[in-house]
């Protein structure tokens, strides 16, 4: 990123009113380049381009839609209890990098060459509770699946 490209939060907003801020770099034009993981939302990665706009003033940009997705893939894990710092070395070691609301509910950034099945099979098999963010479960085998 050029070194004038602002940091913003813009705002996206669930379908029952909850919102989520994410980090973006405003790229001007009303499009941003998201730079960390979404926690909540479905259908978007880091460093996924999307076209937002503020509907106030003084608010965050609201995201509308992804302009250009980013090769990276969000998988959610979470646990009862605490996440050990074992699990995310495991996590590194595959490839991926990863962000915490808290030590029992992470997001798994999973780059455009590491394998999807790879981390979904180390997951199923270590029994993780986890879930398909971007790309959904119906994205990637429909709602008959």
């Amino acid at each position: 990123m050029a070194e004038d490209t602002k940091l913003v939060k813009v705002e996206l907003r669930r379908d029952d009113g909850e919102v989520e801020t994410l980090w973006a770099f405003d790229l001007g034009q009303g499009q941003y380049k998201l730079d960390n993981t979404p926690w909540y939302a479905y259908c978007v990665s880091t460093g996924d381009v999307i076209e937002a706009e503020r509907e106030d003033p003084a608010g965050f940009p609201v995201f509308k839609r992804v302009v250009a997705k980013s090769g990276y893939r969000t998988v959610r894990i979470t646990s009862d209890t605490d996440f050990t710092d074992d699990l995310f070395e495991e996590i590194k070691s595959l490839g991926c990098s990863f962000e915490g609301a808290n030590r029992r509910y992470v997001a798994i950034d999973v780059p455009p060459a590491v394998q999807l099945n790879a981390v979904a099979d180390f997951l199923t098999e270590s029994k993780i509770r986890w879930e398909h963010a971007d790309p959904t479960w119906e994205e990637l085998y429909g709602t008959d699946a």
